[in-house]
């Protein structure tokens, strides 16, 4: 069975967890889903290389950090679509590309 692009797992773990904290009002499991998708991601970006899952896994976590302040310029839902098409991008181009994820 052919495991899903990890552009596609980063996303989820970015607009899952933004969307299970806002609505449950739990940040724990908003932060559980973000941690979780980014871990099922980090030994398909290991196999990629070292350097490569330096770069991802900063990005993953930058993108987390990134979305809050910019949430209070553009808005909360906004912030987290330009994070995760941002991820989602990083992650075609250094990870899943060649790689035969998701093919």
């Amino acid at each position: 069975m052919s495991r899903p692009p990890t552009a596609l797992v980063s996303a989820v773990g970015l607009v899952g967890g933004f969307a299970a904290a806002r609505y449950t009002n739990n940040r724990r499991l908003g932060g559980s889903i973000w941690a979780a998708a980014g871990l099922l991601c980090l030994p398909r970006w290991v196999r990629r290389g070292a350097a490569r899952a330096l770069l991802l896994s900063g990005a993953y976590a930058g993108a987390m950090g990134v979305s809050h302040p910019l949430a209070r310029r553009i808005g909360a839902w906004p912030s987290v679509a330009v994070v995760t098409v941002g991820m989602g991008a990083l992650c075609s181009l250094a990870a899943d590309r060649d790689a035969g994820e998701g093919a």
